[in-house]
């Protein structure tokens, strides 16, 4: 059974009206955007570590060329600094995760849990019928699609 649809037929838990379903898809969607960010300070985390670590060429190449000052500078200014007072990048991502992600999580599923029985994207399974060709192969409801 799938736990996006609200089909009529099911004798599931009576489908919310429709402005909660609207609601929670819009909550779901604000969280959607929450992964795309998050995924973002992941690429964020590892660009920045690759660059610090690409600084370990740079300090050698400058002391192979023969400019010890530059290279102590870079080493010392640069090379495994804090990206914000205090903090490398895995500690903002962590920060982040526990205190915003994790959270922002748990709300969007004790919500669906509560106001939609557990049943996830309601509101698209409501527009994955209203756009449908009936009839037509490629407009037919799957396993898990919303029937």
């Amino acid at each position: 059974m799938s736990t996006h649809d609200d089909d009529p037929g099911d004798p599931g838990p009576a489908a919310p009206d429709a402005t909660t379903v609207e609601a929670l898809g819009s909550l779901s969607k604000a969280l959607e955007t929450v992964e795309r960010a998050r995924g973002h300070l992941y690429g964020f985390h590892q660009l920045t570590g690759t660059a610090d670590f690409e600084l370990d060429r740079a300090v050698k190449l400058l002391r192979e060329a023969g400019h010890q000052a530059w290279a102590d500078r870079v080493e010392t200014e640069i090379l495994g600094r804090d990206v914000v007072p205090g903090h490398w990048t895995y500690q903002i991502v962590d920060a982040y995760n526990e205190t915003y992600y994790e959270p922002f999580r748990q709300l969007e599923r004790t919500a669906v849990s509560a106001l939609a029985g557990g049943r996830e994207h309601r509101f698209e399974a409501r527009l994955q019928r209203e756009r449908r060709t009936p009839g037509h192969p490629d407009h037919s409801p799957g396993e898990g699609a919303g029937a």
